[in-house]
């Protein structure tokens, strides 16, 4: 059975998952195009993940997936409940100026603790999306049978052959291949993201010869040639993330969004200074502060921390540079407003024109 047919879509085109900036107007308009809508649910509590299958499924009869971030620890990372105050000390001594310049004051102790991840799990489950991505990791034996059994496709996200090949061993249905040209958080978890920086054109084949499951192709996708390109190295469907985060119907600000049609491919950078993660954005105030200031706390510390400054900036409007400018290094190539535009452009590259 083909990638498409397993998920019940029309068109292979996946939307990527933000987390943080997902919209259900963009995932429902991507599902309703014929492609799979995904919504990342990074920081979203059971309550809150209910509300927004809610929302898709009163948008949306077609399918779609919800994304989840699995418990992944990397070197010097502590427990997301298990805070350490002289850290936070740190963090936020270094960030006042950001905090200031934002007009919001700074964090207070203690910090509130994420969502547990098996209260996420069960609501992602009880949604019964088409499918259910997971970064950072291999989901458990029992979630992916849990899955099965409810009817949902598993897909796993690798930024290498040996990532890929352990999502396989492990029983997803299909991996992502992240290049490194993507935008966002690599989701790395075998070795450091700074030594699993593979590119799509040289990742994607390889991860094709070395798995028997279906290989989404990620990273760099932003117009038909990209996707033909994708295909032609042996994807059985494509993922696109920043073109669709240019699209009035995603949650991306203006700023943000107008920032992602002017960079250029070699403006972006790979940085930890926004989330304590190694993620691709544009480099801007807050990036160059927290980096020069060398105060960043780790993952999930810093995340939350800049969290109070970025959402301050966002419900400001236009202040970019005190925002997550996320996006990939094909960025340039985005020339659509709508997401319907986008994803003919992305479809006219499919085999047979999607």
């Amino acid at each position: 059975m083909s990638l498409t047919s397993e998920l019940g879509i029309d068109v292979p085109v996946v939307l990527g998952p933000f987390g943080g900036l997902s919209s259900v107007d963009l995932t429902a308009a991507v599902s309703e195009a014929g492609g799979l809508g995904s919504f990342g649910l990074y920081g979203y509590d059971g309550g809150r993940i209910r509300a927004v299958a809610a929302e898709l499924r009163a948008r949306t009869e077609r399918p779609f997936a919800l994304n989840l971030w699995l418990p992944h620890r990397e070197a010097g990372e502590r427990d997301p409940g298990d805070f350490d105050r002289a850290e936070f000390d740190r963090a936020v001594e270094g960030m006042a100026e950001l905090y200031a310049e934002a007009g919001v004051r700074t964090p207070d102790w203690p910090v509130a603790p994420l969502p547990r991840f098996d209260e996420q799990l069960e609501a992602a489950l009880d949604a019964r999306p088409a499918a259910l991505s997971f970064v950072f990791g291999v989901p458990s034996a029992d979630v992916i049978e849990e899955a099965h059994r409810r009817g949902i496709v598993v897909i796993g996200a690798a930024t290498t052959v040996a990532e890929a090949r352990a999502l396989e061993a492990g029983g997803v249905d299909a991996v992502v291949a992240s290049g490194a040209e993507a935008a966002g958080h690599r989701p790395s978890f075998l070795l450091e993201p700074e030594r699993s920086l593979v590119g799509g054109l040289s990742l994607i084949p390889q991860v094709v010869d070395a798995v028997e499951i279906p290989v989404i192709a990620a990273g760099g996708v932003a117009d038909r040639r990209g996707v033909a390109a994708a295909f032609a190295l042996g994807a059985s469907a494509v993922q696109a993330g920043t073109v669709f985060l240019a699209t009035v119907q995603s949650a991306a600000p203006a700023a943000h969004r107008a920032r992602i049609r002017t960079a250029l491919a070699n403006d972006t950078v790979l940085t930890r200074a926004m989330s304590g993660r190694v993620a691709r954005g544009l480099p801007n105030r807050a990036v160059r502060a927290i980096e020069h200031s060398r105060a960043g706390a780790s993952f999930p510390l810093q995340n939350i921390l800049t969290g109070v400054f970025r959402r301050a900036a966002q419900e400001q409007g236009d202040r970019p540079e005190l925002l997550s400018l996320w996006m990939g290094q094909s960025a340039g190539l985005s020339r659509f407003d709508d997401a319907g535009e986008v994803f003919a452009e992305l479809a006219a590259g499919c085999p047979s024109g999607g």
